[in-house]
């Protein structure tokens, strides 16, 4: 597996195992056989409501802990924002039944920002967060936290796939020490992308699937990649990215691919916005 160096001197695997959308009753299976496949980066999310089961994969899957990268997600909190961060956080970890986490993520733009980052930068300092960012915030959120705290975001989690490469945002945020990680590398299957007939004959290239020629164009651009799947024979070929390496030419016909535009929603919406930051956790 390669790794990325974060802006903190934490290596963290350029490729790990997804859990969104996956229903608690078969995330503790779907985590396990991830493991067993490989995969060392897993990412859950409060909101996904599957730590607990995440949880239980690692816990029986007799991988050390030092060799495991465990991200998840703080949801918008109520004020006292710093307080209930505090509490969301130690929250997760009991669920896992984690002492630390490798990487915690804000997981929206939203509610009380500042004071959230406040109190994930002091779990950052007392070393029960390894690494702290956040998701799904666009350039001008992004610079407006890191020029008005004290630590710098490690990771931003957004939307990044072929139909929306963000490939200006990706420089923007390298030049700051910003590590992209895509959510929705596949595009959920939409623009019929495993279809693609583009992906489709660079895969036949090299012998690789459509599947695996997006993953290793995120890889290859230094995008880390989170996949998604239930099935171990999917698992399996989505990690198996790292013995070919796409040519300049095909990096360039894929680049053809942007559409320049969200396949899901904008965080710019007024009402997506609205909805996001009133939405909060039964637990």
């Amino acid at each position: 597996m390669q790794c990325v160096t974060l802006n903190n001197g934490i290596e963290m695997p350029l490729l790990g195992f997804g859990v969104y959308q996956i229903p608690a009753n078969d995330t503790e299976r779907a985590a396990s056989d991830a493991l067993a496949a490989g995969y060392r980066l897993l990412d859950t999310a409060a909101a996904y409501g599957n730590e607990e089961a995440v949880g239980r994969a690692i816990k029986s899957s007799g991988v050390a802990r030092k060799d495991l990268f465990i991200t998840t997600k703080l949801w918008v909190q109520d004020t006292p924002a710093e307080d209930n961060t505090r509490r969301a956080f130690e929250t997760s970890l009991n669920k896992m039944g984690l002492a630390y986490l490798d990487l915690y993520l804000m997981h929206q733009p939203y509610g009380d920002v500042y004071g959230q980052w406040r109190a994930m930068e002091d779990l950052n300092r007392e070393g029960s967060a390894k690494a702290i960012g956040v998701a799904n915030f666009y350039p001008d959120r992004l610079i407006d936290l890191i020029v008005n705290n004290d630590i710098v975001p490690a990771v931003n989690q957004i939307e990044t796939h072929p139909f929306f490469q963000r490939a200006d945002y990706h420089e923007l945020m390298r030049e700051h020490g910003v590590q992209i990680q895509s959510w929705g590398g596949f595009a959920e299957g939409r623009n019929d992308l495993f279809t693609n007939p583009l992906l489709a004959e660079i895969g036949k290239e090299y012998g690789k699937s459509v599947a695996q020629v997006v993953l290793r164009w995120l890889t290859q651009r230094g995008v880390i990649a989170i996949p998604k799947s239930v099935r171990p024979e999917r698992m399996a070929e989505n990690i198996d990215i790292f013995d070919f390496q796409l040519t300049d030419e095909h990096m360039a016909q894929i680049a053809t691919l942007d559409t320049g535009r969200s396949l899901f929603f904008d965080h710019h919406d007024p009402e997506i916005v609205a909805w996001l930051a009133a939405r909060r956790l039964d637990a």
